[in-house]
């Protein structure tokens, strides 16, 4: 049973190691703590997307900043409470690490396949150019009961698609992570820089 949930949510990132580990929180006397990896784009720009690492997994007093990794695991969300409001929080989980020297150009540096549940209704619009988008939300079944909330984002075609989708229906994504800096607005004069992270549709198709 739980090998069959672990399927429905498969994430493989290659990239570097940019940060420190930070202690995150404990579970049964298992400590777990956040690093950043640096994820290279096709198109020289990159994506810097959090990994949740357990203490049993890696030496997290060790400095492996500019090491690179082989990242296997799950994208997962929890619900962290502030500003009197609930901010979803998205993080790859951890179930393997390989360190490599090197990461080959050309390779799929960064996939991840969904299998869930559309859990809002889709919000299809177009960019000033004509761009259409449609914004998606996707329930995935963990073990246990619980559920992740994955934000999707599909262009052209698949926005298309997605935009007469359904809550309720079942739907398999497959596509990519991406990081997304935008300016939250704190106070009338306070704005601070923050990051978003969401999946990037390549293929997507109703079960």
């Amino acid at each position: 049973m739980t090998e069959k949930m672990i399927e429905n949510n498969q994430v493989t990132i290659m990239g570097k190691i940019v940060s420190d580990f930070e202690y995150s929180h404990e579970i049964f006397g298992e400590g777990f703590y956040m690093v950043n990896v640096q994820v290279e784009r096709l198109s020289d720009s990159a994506d810097l997307i959090p990994i949740m690492v357990s203490e049993r997994l890696l030496d997290v007093t060790a400095d492996y900043q500019g090491e690179n990794i082989i990242v296997s695991g799950q994208f997962r969300s929890y619900n962290r409470h502030e500003d009197r409001r609930n901010k979803l929080v998205l993080s790859v989980f951890a179930r393997e690490i390989v360190f490599v020297e090197d990461i080959d150009k050309g390779v799929k540096t960064n996939q991840i396949f969904l299998d869930g549940y559309i859990c809002k209704e889709p919000i299809y619009r177009k960019t000033p150019l004509g761009r259409e988008i449609a914004d998606l939300l996707l329930a995935v079944n963990r073990p246990y009961g619980k559920s992740d909330y994955i934000p999707c984002i599909c262009w052209g075609r698949n926005a298309r698609f997605a935009s007469g989708f359904h809550v309720g229906e079942r739907c398999l994504v497959w596509g990519r992570i991406q990081s997304r800096e935008y300016m939250k607005k704190l106070e009338e004069e306070q704005v601070e820089k923050r990051i978003a992270y969401e999946v990037s549709v390549s293929k997507l198709e109703l079960a």
